[in-house]
């Protein structure tokens, strides 16, 4: 009968109990969920660029230590600022998956519908609010069989009363009354703590989000404000590499092979191969001479 009642409602054929203000937190519910699961995405790939971006910024500091030659003022300095970086990068990361990614996942697993086998850890801390949206879950869909049955019965014993042959003492009507009562008792109970827990839910977003984005914004500055001091001294350092190389400090001396100005220099390859022309040439006398 239930669901023969639902579907003539689908199709207008008969009318259903409305509550707009709790089709109204509904929505709010549905929307909270579509934000969250959103946010979540969004934050999770943000994460993964974070590390690309860390594993960029290790390849390219790996190089520049490479280039940066020991003698350089500054060199080692240098090569221990590269390892800072890369470990600003390491606890950055962590810090945004550990204190804002993890809650943001708990938060985002309270709205889809969850089958009881999915929620099997002890009731502790982190899943105490899982078990409780759960049930949430599970009473607006409880909710809403109950309001079907409650129309159902509802229908029902209109067309009891509107039988000419059945009077209004009849056993079945008044079996009938009965259940409509049941019916409509259970479904005002449910529909009653609804109303009282969905709008409490939706409030929450605003505390949840105040603390998940102070946390990260938190997690930004600290790290932008400690890399930027590190890329502040290695600017520095750069800089006065630019002023000793400006002053000669690293320009190669020429050495003579000659010191005699009247004589002119000869390439250590020419030098050789007279040697060996003089040594062949002295062979070749003695040969004749024989």
């Amino acid at each position: 009968m239930a669901v023969a009642v639902a579907l003539l409602q689908n199709l207008g054929k008969v009318d259903r109990t409305a509550d707009e203000i709790f089709d109204e937190h509904l929505t709010n519910f549905n929307r909270q969920h579509t934000c969250a699961t959103r946010l979540q995405k969004e934050f999770s790939n943000y994460i993964r660029c974070v590390r690309a971006v860390q594993n960029a910024s290790k390849s390219l500091m790996d190089a520049i230590t490479e280039v940066y030659e020991s003698q350089w003022t500054g060199s080692e300095v240098l090569y221990g600022q590269a390892k800072t970086i890369d470990t600003q990068y390491q606890q950055f990361s962590y810090k945004l998956a550990d204190q804002v990614l993890k809650q943001l996942d708990t938060y985002a697993l309270q709205f889809p519908e969850m089958k009881v086998s999915e929620i099997t850890a002890p009731r502790t801390e982190c899943t105490s609010s899982l078990y409780v949206l759960w049930s949430l879950q599970k009473k607006i869909d409880k909710r809403g069989r109950k309001l079907v049955d409650y129309d159902s019965q509802r229908h029902s014993f209109q067309s009891l009363q509107a039988n000419a042959a059945k009077r209004k003492d009849d056993i079945k009507v008044t079996r009938g009354r009965d259940q409509l009562e049941e019916a409509k008792s259970t479904y005002e109970v449910l529909n009653s703590e609804l109303h009282d827990e969905l709008p409490a839910l939706y409030d929450s977003r605003i505390l949840f989000l105040v603390t998940n984005l102070q946390t990260l914004f938190a997690c930004e500055q600290q790290f932008h404000s400690e890399t930027s001091k590190v890329y502040a001294d290695l600017e520095a350092i750069v800089d006065k590499l630019a002023t000793e190389s400006q002053r000669g400090s690293y320009t190669l001396k020429k050495i003579n092979a000659n010191s005699n100005p009247s004589s002119p220099q000869q390439s250590p390859v020419k030098a050789n191969l007279s040697i060996v022309n003089n040594v062949t040439n002295g062979s070749a006398n003695a040969n004749g001479r024989e």
